[in-house]
């Protein structure tokens, strides 16, 4: 016989037929839903009883809101430019002034001041000044919340996007999509609890981290979707693979669970992967559903934008946002801007073009998927935020140009639906926007507003690791944004 053939089979074939089988842990997680395998529902130590740790939970606190939105403009977007109206900058554009920075650039003690390049209008019952930039938005205010005096730690991306998601600068724990499933599990058993879009030209800087489950089990972590009719890679089966041979390989790995259920070895780890390959058997189908908008009216697809090019990427991304909370998914975080420069909101040299463009392409479909959300019942139980990892600078960073440096001192963010009030406006920066200098909150008061608002409680919702009961919030916690929540 040939080096080349096993059991009648080529390598190739061997390699194919015993690889497809990894799919047949799904059945065997069915089977245990069911009964089939009643030992299989113990534990390592064969007496504790095994749980998903996905399935749903009841929030043990009172909850205004069943999940999360969180829209994430990276590179940092101007807040004297969006949603932080600040009329004496008018009136000083390119004036060298004393002002204390800390940026990219290092700290300063004077710079040349950059006026708004956009004008305000009043918008709502509220009377909420916002830029040109966001006219659609600005029909929505009245359901927004403005945090205008956010602060954080770091002004460098890397470590600003890391505080933004996981509440630490340094890389290795859970971000907030993953302390919200890790507290409540999924509603939906076909998609992940936890979905992260990127944008079009590529992902945030360090990547993955910054929807890592850190450590945590790696169930909690989020699965990067696509608005395509390919929303994940890798997950379709192989083409021409009969039900027969998938229906063999299910009956081996079948009795080898068996093997290692008498012998109670590995009962939790294998327990774990059946967990996650039923899942992964179950998106096969459900995936390619959700991203499909064929039931989907022409009105809505123009609301979205994705009738225009300018708009269609993103539109996709807010109407498959909605398809997805529609399907029980519990969070969802959406990237605008990707890669390097001009590709994301960091607006270093010529702020115009920047922005325009960015605005340009999400503010139509954030303001659509508002409007349907609530036209639709459910922005009443879900929570969206919009913003950055932080701000900019009232002060260019270039001796010649329009562009601002990073500012992490004092940046606006926003927040509506699930149990927050809209048409308020909470906190405030100094009169040219370079600190936080009202009602300052940090990063970790707006990570503690989300899970109050979730039923949890961001004190005490905790993960044992490294000696410690670690949280969301840190050892030291922090308290909700009261004046925001209803």
């Amino acid at each position: 016989m040939s080096s080349h053939n096993f059991c009648n089979r080529t390598r190739r074939e061997f390699i194919w037929e015993t690889g497809a089988g990894f799919t047949g842990l799904a059945l065997s997680g069915l089977l245990q839903q069911d009964g089939f395998l009643s030992s299989a529902t113990y534990a390592a130590d064969g007496t504790s009883k095994w749980v998903n740790p996905m399935a749903a939970k009841q929030p043990p606190l009172p909850a205004k809101a069943k999940s999360v939105i969180f829209l994430f403009m990276y590179g940092g977007p101007s807040a004297m430019d969006t949603f932080d109206y600040k009329p004496e900058l008018y009136k000083l554009d390119g004036k060298t002034i004393p002002i204390k920075t800390f940026g990219r650039g290092g700290h300063r003690n004077e710079g040349r001041v950059v006026g708004p390049k956009w004008q305000f209008q009043q918008y709502g019952q509220c009377g909420k000044q916002v830029s040109e930039l966001f006219p659609n938005v600005g029909q929505c205010v009245d359901d927004i919340a403005f945090l205008h005096s956010l602060y954080a730690e770091s002004p460098i991306h890397g470590s600003a996007m890391l505080m933004m998601n996981s509440g630490r600068v340094l890389s290795g724990h859970p971000c907030l999509g993953s302390w919200v499933t890790y507290g409540l599990g999924s509603v939906n058993e076909n998609m992940p609890g936890f979905v992260v879009m990127l944008d079009q030209s590529g992902g945030p800087i360090s990547g993955a981290k910054n929807w890592s489950s850190g450590y945590m089990p790696a169930a909690f972590q989020g699965t990067v979707i696509r608005a395509s009719d390919v929303p994940i890679h890798n997950l379709t089966p192989p083409e021409g693979m009969s039900k027969a041979t998938q229906r063999d390989l299910l009956d081996r790995l079948h009795s080898k669970n068996q093997e290692h259920l008498a012998s109670r070895t590995g009962n939790s780890e294998l327990s774990a992967r059946i967990a996650s390959y039923e899942l992964a058997f179950k998106m096969q189908e459900h995936a390619p559903e959700a991203v499909d908008f064929a039931k989907e009216d022409r009105k809505t697809l123009e609301m979205y934008g994705i009738d225009n090019p300018k708009t269609e990427d993103f539109g996709r991304k807010m109407l498959l946002t909605r398809r997805l909370i529609e399907r029980g998914v519990r969070f969802v975080q959406v990237y605008s801007g990707g890669n390097h420069n001009d590709h994301n909101w960091d607006a270093h040299g010529d702020l115009v073009t920047n922005h325009a463009k960015h605005a340009g392409a999400t503010d139509k479909p954030i303001a659509a998927l508002i409007k349907d959300l609530k036209q639709r019942g459910m922005l009443n139980d879900t929570i969206i935020v919009w913003g950055g990892e932080f701000g900019r600078q009232p002060t260019a960073e270039y001796a010649q140009g329009t562009g601002r440096d990073h500012n992490a001192y004092g940046f606006t963010m926003w927040m509506a639906g699930g149990g927050i009030k809209g048409g308020v406006s909470v906190g405030q920066t100094d009169e040219l926007g370079a600190a936080a200098v009202e009602n300052r909150f940090h990063v970790k008061n707006l990570h503690a507003t989300v899970l109050k608002q979730m039923g949890l409680d961001p004190n005490g919702l905790s993960y044992f690791y490294g000696g410690l009961d670690q949280k969301l919030v840190g050892v030291e916690g922090a308290d909700p944004i009261e004046q925001v929540m209803s």
